[in-house]
Formats: C-alpha cells, sequence, structure tokens
C-alpha cells in the first residue's frame, strides 16, 4: 500500500470505511441477480431473490 493512501485510511471513520464494501456488496447481489434472470428467464422474481440469498449465505472461498 502507497504511504498516501495507508493516511488516508488512517483519517477515515470506521462509517467511512464501511461504506465501499456495503457499496460492493450490494453492486455484487444485483449482478448475481441478473446473471441469474438471464440464465433462468423462467424463474419468478421470489425465486431468483431466494436463489441469490442461498449463494450469499453459504458463499466461501
Amino acid at each position: 500500500m502507497h504511504p498516501e493512501q495507508r493516511k488516508a485510511l488512517q483519517r477515515m471513520s470506521p462509517e467511512e470505511k464501511l461504506q465501499p464494501a456495503l457499496s460492493l456488496y450490494h453492486t455484487a447481489r444485483k449482478l448475481k441477480e441478473a446473471g441469474l434472470r438471464r440464465q433462468h428467464p423462467d424463474w419468478s422474481e421470489a425465486k431468483i431473490k431466494q436463489k441469490v440469498r442461498e449463494i450469499f449465505l453459504y458463499a466461501h472461498t
């Protein structure tokens, strides 16, 4: 990490640090929903939302 980046992060509040992570999380969910809609056009919105919940609940690295 560049020293200027480190300084910028140290100046940020926890809330300011959390916001980009939450934004990425919500974007990932929207992309997954869009992908499932494209792969399964016959699925209902409820089924898509349930599948996204399952995918994110049981995700691991």
